[in-house]
């Protein structure tokens, strides 16, 4: 992980109208910025969005999948990286996920009302993965999925499970991505980042039953 400048983070949660039954009160969204001596890396995030991005990583498929991402989980998202990319796409793209694990915990707020849980299947031809969620502000990744080593495109296959991993760690995710079949490497990624977005989403929708946090204990 690259070492850090001060990180300088603008949240803003709004009322944006009348929903019915107040299903929905507030506009959740955030904006980050990370400077480093390797990257530099701003994201807006808007939970309740509508699925529209505008991605610019200087990664191709690494843009692609973020799209994707958006996309099913419904996300506004903008992300502008640069990075050195010269050395490889390491630092750029785990970069990416610690900015946009950042904005995700900085647009939920307190978490109250929201489900806590999502969970999705998304099949990608021959690949079938499922992604579960828990927003609970415990940090943990289990990564079962068979990548090996390589590329797709200009993106080391490995850094999915480190994108994965930087987004938990600061979202507060415990998330689980499992490969259940697959054998094309591009087809296997595409799915976990459908079903990535598709279970934060869920986990995150508003559930006008749930008093405050869905937690014993008060706070998550």
């Amino acid at each position: 992980m690259s070492a850090s400048k001060p990180i300088m983070i603008r949240s803003q949660e709004r009322r944006i109208g009348s929903v019915d039954k107040a299903e929905l009160a507030f506009q959740r969204k955030a904006s980050v910025d990370r400077q480093t001596k390797e990257t530099a890396v701003q994201i807006s995030l808007e939970i309740d969005g509508a699925g529209e991005s505008q991605i610019h990583t200087g990664i191709g498929f690494f843009d692609h999948m973020l799209t994707l991402f958006a996309k099913h989980g419904l996300f506004s998202l903008e992300v502008k990286a640069t990075g050195d990319l010269e050395v490889d796409c390491h630092h750029t793209v785990e970069d990416v996920g610690i900015v946009l694990g950042q904005a995700l915990a900085q647009a939920a707020g307190d978490k109250s009302g929201i489900r806590r849980y999502g969970q999705s299947y998304v099949p990608m031809d021959e690949a079938l993965v499922l992604v579960v969620v828990d927003f609970s502000g415990r940090p943990y990744l289990a990564f079962e999925a068979e990548l090996g080593q390589g590329r797709v495109g200009d993106f080391d296959v490995e850094m999915v499970e480190e994108f994965l991993r930087a987004l938990a760690v600061n979202a507060g995710l415990t998330l689980h991505v499992r490969m259940l079949a697959g054998k094309n490497r591009h087809h296997i990624i595409e799915a976990i980042f459908k079903a990535l977005g598709r279970a934060l989403s869920a986990s995150l929708e508003k559930d006008a039953r749930v008093q405050g946090v869905p937690s014993s204990k008060g706070s998550l």
